[in-house]
């Protein structure tokens, strides 16, 4: 697992990868150089916008046991908030797709098998997080580099689907291995995380989180192939046994087709943009709106007859 961890965050791979890492670097200085006064740097902003984007990469029966690192996609914003100078907590929403096939596998006895698979997926979550050094008394007086660690709880929903003669189909209905699963699990998110200063309002960071999950079904693979007469949907049937579309003949029912002994994860790998809100954001400035009333369009009576 650990091993898996830092290979992820290799920082060298990641940014020959991802060049949108310079544009959200260079987005961040000019909103947080022009936007940003003395005074309202200087505000009390407790609650934080958390908004990243990375790459995704599936641990499964049909993942290459090579592919650390892979290039599929993930969005995610949130809110943070710190409890201490060191402990904050932090609600996600993310979006992040995973794959896998046989025919991407670098053993060629996978290669038969001949499975693959693509899901859509959402995941929601709630994390504590540490960091190494304390926070300042005021916002804008935290370290300009610190790491960190989280952990927590989240939720899941995701649908394997894979192309059939043409068409994409949702595997769970399917019923390949005929066990009905659910598509709505548990996941538990930890990783570690690198966070620099970007001026008074922004932070950039780079983090790296796994999930561990509590089905074996995120691929829609985990136990024995089944007998073609037992499917009921000859889709389903053909689903579960792609040996033929290679020329192959079916296997017989008990086969293994997958492992039940180890549950599938994923991993995300991300840079976010950390945004400190101004307190009253989701308050109508007051002060503003009566300058408005005295500048706007209606002139002010006292002021008018005095200069009569």
């Amino acid at each position: 697992m650990l091993q898996r961890f830092f290979v992820a965050l290799n920082l060298e791979y990641f940014l020959m990868k991802a060049p949108w890492v310079l544009g959200l670097l260079l987005l961040a200085g000019h909103f947080d150089i022009a936007a940003q006064s003395f005074y309202a740097s200087r505000r009390p902003r407790s609650l934080i916008l958390v908004a990243g984007t990375g790459t995704s990469t599936y641990f499964g029966e049909l993942a290459n046991p090579g592919d650390y690192f892979d290039a599929r996609p993930n969005l995610s914003v949130g809110l943070q908030y710190y409890v201490t100078q060191r402990i904050g907590l932090r609600s996600e929403a993310s979006w992040f797709q995973i794959a896998g096939a046989d025919s991407e596998s670098s053993s060629t006895g996978r290669i038969p098998r001949n499975l693959s698979f693509r899901s859509n997926n959402f995941e929601i979550n709630l994390t504590g997080l540490i960091n190494v050094l304390p926070n300042g008394l005021r916002f804008y007086q935290r370290p300009g580099f610190n790491v960190y660690g989280f952990g927590g709880v989240g939720f899941l929903y995701f649908n394997p689907t894979t192309e059939y003669q043409g068409s994409r189909y949702a595997l769970r209905p399917l019923q390949t291995e005929l066990v009905s699963y659910s598509r709505a699990v548990l996941v538990i998110p930890f990783g570690m995380g690198a966070r620099f200063k970007l001026g008074p309002m922004f932070n950039i960071s780079l983090e790296g989180g796994y999930r561990k999950t509590f089905t074996d079904y995120l691929d829609d693979v985990s136990t024995v192939h089944f007998d073609a007469s037992r499917f009921t949907d000859p889709v389903a049937a053909a689903l579960s046994d792609r040996r033929p579309e290679l020329g192959l003949s079916r296997v017989e029912e008990g086969t293994k087709r997958g492992n039940p002994a180890t549950d599938d994860g994923y991993f995300l790998a991300n840079v976010k943009i950390e945004y400190y809100l101004p307190t009253n954001f989701l308050v109508r400035n007051k002060l503003y709106s009566k300058k408005r009333k005295n500048y706007g369009g209606k002139p002010n009576r006292r002021l008018s007859q005095k200069r009569r």
